[in-house]
């Protein structure tokens, strides 16, 4: 059994390609800076996990030691705006340990865009970085590839939140007459798992893309196609990277540190210049553009994407207040810590509703509930089936129970008539004997423009209900008498 180390398993790529590894048989190590982030993923307990940094070049040799293969899939383009040399940093020390333990293949996960001095900054990291590794010896395969489609993907993500939010798009010149040939991430896996076995991939780099080239116009067309929108483009002369980049972090969950340098790689065709992965891997069928969309929109739709919001969103609880727009969907929690059991926590939220009340505010949620019914929702008028026990599939007044977690969390979505779709989670986690963490979050995926305005308007109510009521689930949590040890 081959024992395979994966750095970055809690990034887009890494979190979905751990599972697939794991499936084949493989055993699999992890590299990770704060191994408690991987605590409740399905396969935290099939790996064996390394705390370790690549930029600090702490944890390598421990994780290296005896690995048959590695995948490199650590990218600091979103952590610092020096983002070039701390990608070099990090790949010297990792080729370095990689040397040391004699690790049999390195696979790589580079970008596309010819080997030219026109490349952005960003391109000519990612190019340089697959240098690196092959400079020291190793036996590495690098794949190249273009914008990955697929909800999370930062360069899909970007698309979308445009197309989304944008009834009339600005077109920049290049836009129209760059082209770009986008990959499903479900072909990405495939390429990624399949190398391990195929030695005809040793030393090589191998392009890959999808079946179909678009201009960077034509991909935000045929997502609001596919989304059923209706879009128009204008020409704008005025281009910088960084005023695109403050326009993508305006519009969208991407902040402009990590936008400007994709916002630089727009100049460059990203296209196959080889045709190494039909040769290699002729197994694969590559999937087109717009199947690779409805294929990514159908996940979302199902609850059904591996890095959805109820895994790939980290809670910033240092602060009490958050309010983050990510893959599609807006969150906004409040945390609180409450010197009373997470059992007692859980059992004040859990009993949330039908002749209770809201606890906090009712008016505010009162007068909600009028409004949906004078639209046709069903209001409060469900109630709740039973004022302690709560199930699955139960209805709760205008929401319906989506999931419980005993002890731990109520997921709520909402069955109001909205601009969009809504969930309420309410999550509870010891901390120590006497007390724990409270944690009250509104998901919201919005519909349009009309569904962010909404969204964005009811922000400082939220406000006002969430500081309300996490104060009292908290006096009613210490108010319980404290369960039997």
């Amino acid at each position: 059994m081959k024992t395979i180390l994966v750095t970055g398993p809690t990034g887009y790529i890494g979190g979905r390609l751990i599972p697939r590894l794991l499936s084949k048989g493989f055993r699999v190590r992890v590299l990770a800076r704060q191994p408690k982030d991987l605590e409740g993923r399905a396969w935290s307990g099939s790996v064996q996990v390394f705390k370790g940094d690549v930029f600090l070049d702490q944890g390598l040799n421990e994780a290296l030691a005896g690995a048959d293969a590695a995948y490199y899939l650590i990218h600091s383009m979103a952590d610092t705006e020096n983002f070039e040399a701390t990608e070099e940093t990090s790949v010297r020390n990792f080729a370095s340990a990689a040397k040391a333990a004699a690790v049999g293949k390195i696979i790589y996960l580079g970008g596309l865009g010819g080997d030219s001095a026109g490349l952005s900054h960003h391109l000519r990291s990612r190019h340089r970085m697959g240098e690196l590794l092959r400079a020291a010896g190793l036996n590495v395969t690098e794949f190249r590839a273009a914008i990955i489609v697929g909800s999370g993907s930062v360069s899909f993500e970007i698309i979308r939140y445009l197309a989304e939010r944008l009834p009339l798009i600005p077109c920049f010149r290049f836009l129209a007459s760059t082209l770009c040939q986008p990959v499903a991430i479900r072909d990405v896996l495939f390429y990624l798992t399949a190398a391990l076995d195929k030695p005809a991939s040793d030393g090589k780099i191998i392009d890959i893309g999808g079946s179909s080239v678009h201009t960077y116009r034509e991909l935000m067309t045929i997502y609001a196609e596919t989304r059923g929108l209706r879009r128009g483009f204008f020409h704008c002369l005025l281009w910088s990277p960084d005023l695109a980049a403050k326009l993508v972090g305006l519009l969208t969950p991407v902040p402009a540190v990590l936008a400007r340098p994709l916002m630089e790689s727009l100049r460059n065709n990203v296209v196959c210049s080889n045709g190494l992965a039909r040769e290699i891997f002729p197994e694969i069928e590559p999937l087109d553009y717009r199947t690779a969309v409805q294929y990514a929109l159908m996940r979302v739709n199902e609850n059904n994407v591996e890095t959805s919001w109820t895994t790939a969103y980290e809670p910033q609880y240092a602060k009490p207040f958050s309010f983050i727009d990510t893959e599609g969907l807006i969150l906004q929690d409040h945390c609180v810590t409450v010197p009373a059991p997470a059992e007692n926590v859980f059992k004040v939220f859990a009993g949330i509703g039908g002749e209770r009340g809201w606890f906090y505010a009712q008016w505010l949620w009162s007068l909600k509930a009028l409004q949906d019914r004078l639209i046709g929702g069903v209001g409060m008028r469900l109630g709740r089936r039973h004022p302690d026990l709560i199930c699955q599939g139960e209805a709760l007044d205008f929401w319906r129970v989506e999931r419980v977690v005993a002890n731990t969390m109520l997921l709520l979505r909402a069955e109001m008539k909205l601009p969009g779709k809504g969930w309420l989670q309410f999550e509870t986690r010891p901390q120590g004997p006497a007390s724990s963490l409270l944690r009250v979050t509104a998901y919201f995926e919005p519909r349009g423009l009309a569904g962010n305005l909404y969204w964005h308007m009811l922000y400082p109510v939220h406000t006002f209900i969430f500081r309300g009521l996490t104060a009292e689930i908290s006096r009613r949590a210490q108010a319980l008498p404290r369960p039997a040890a």
